[in-house]
């Protein structure tokens, strides 16, 4: 026989449904909760303390919550008994006091009012998704005030804290997966759909990842820099550079930027924090279409993997100080992080050969290990 729990449990289920059918304005409808229509124990104790059980529950005996119809059904070890075959809800009032929902849809009620009288076209997002209205209860005065500026504005650019919204200023911020979903709808036409980011997709300023170069050749930097040859800007400002450059050397590790000012003199070169996978930052980087690309990372599997993307964007790309010979001068048995990629990546033969190696024993040799001597040697050659 169901059990008061298994009730409960179907009963909530409903609940979504429910919602939506406020959202659709369609009147409640007797709502049944499917129970067990036999019944095979044979102990008559037990029979009893369960129809107990149920009853104790049901509208009968607490005022409200389900209705029990029985019937007299004849059982395999019990004769004629009354089984409950029938479990309902008949009105929204017992329904929700069951669920102890009262207040919350009280507050779900006012919200979509709120709601559909500011923005009508949100109805079907409502109906997709009456629990994301309920979970932002207290918020929604808030969240449509943003709504409505972007709406009027979808095209701001500012950034998040400086909108004129009274909002808190970090409102936003904290509310990013909401208020993306309302904008979807709201200012389709406008919206970067290709754009991941909150900034981008919704015509913000934001907080430019910095790309950090170093000048390698002194009269570049004295010419365009006033001297300064350790520099970082905006990816977009890196983006439009225009230097009378010839190679790009592009280091793993930030130790290994510092040391490059002592590599051999370099004219026509700047180097470039990579910042290990963050070399996406230079993908649309297109001055460096016809340059001289050099890649030096670490040789591990993530020093390959990063190689590999970095060429996806720049297939000219040649790799550095990350062979064979170097690693077995210098490698001292330290491990490397396992790798979850099984892709095939954008690598010569022997690079490939090199990664195989260094990901079936775990092994790494971080740049740092490699003597400046032998460097500098490798440098006096390019």
């Amino acid at each position: 026989m169901i059990t008061p729990k298994e009730i409960k449990d179907k009963t909530e289920r409903k609940y979504i449904s429910f919602l939506q059918s406020l959202v659709e304005q369609r009147p409640f409808e007797k709502l049944v909760i499917r129970g067990d229509k036999s019944y095979t124990k044979s102990s008559l104790s037990e029979f009893e303390r369960e129809i107990q059980q149920i009853h104790s529950h049901s509208k009968g005996k607490k005022g409200f919550g389900y209705t029990l119809d029985f019937q007299k059904v004849k059982t395999k070890f019990l004769g004629v008994q009354d089984l409950p075959i029938s479990i309902y809800f008949d009105n929204e009032k017992d329904f929700l006091k069951f669920l102890g929902k009262e207040y919350e849809v009280d507050s779900f009620k006012s919200n979509i009012e709120i709601i559909l009288r500011e923005f009508p076209e949100l109805k079907d997002w409502i109906i997709k998704n009456p629990k994301k209205v309920i979970d932002n209860a207290n918020e929604w005065i808030n969240i449509l005030q943003v709504c409505q500026y972007f709406k009027q504005n979808p095209k701001p650019n500012f950034y998040i804290r400086e909108l004129p919204v009274k909002v808190h200023t970090k409102f936003v911020e904290r509310n990013k997966s909401i208020i993306r979903e309302l904008l979807d709808v709201l200012i389709s036409e406008h919206v970067k759909s290709e754009e991941k980011e909150f900034e981008n997709r919704f015509n913000l300023k934001y907080a430019e990842p910095q790309i950090r170069f170093k000048v390698l050749d002194k009269t570049i930097s004295d010419r365009f820099f006033s001297g300064i040859d350790d520099i970082a800007i905006p990816v977009s400002q890196f983006e439009k550079l225009d230097l009378p450059i010839f190679k790009v050397l592009v280091v793993e590790n930030k130790t290994t930027l510092y040391t490059t000012l002592t590599l051999p003199k370099m004219n026509d070169t700047i180097a470039i924090f990579g910042s290990g996978f963050s070399v996406f930052n230079l993908k649309n980087v297109r001055w460096f279409d016809n340059l001289k690309l050099l890649y030096w990372g670490d040789i591990d599997v993530q020093g390959f993997e990063i190689l590999s993307q970095f060429r996806t964007y720049f297939p000219q790309t040649r790799s550095v100080l990350m062979d064979k010979q170097t690693f077995d001068n210098f490698f001292e048995d330290d491990n490397g992080t396992p790798t979850n990629i099984s892709t095939k990546l954008t690598l010569t033969d022997e690079e490939q050969l090199l990664y195989d190696i260094l990901k079936t024993n775990n092994w790494r040799l971080e740049q740092e290990k490699i003597p400046l001597e032998y460097v500098n040697k490798y440098f006096d050659n390019e």
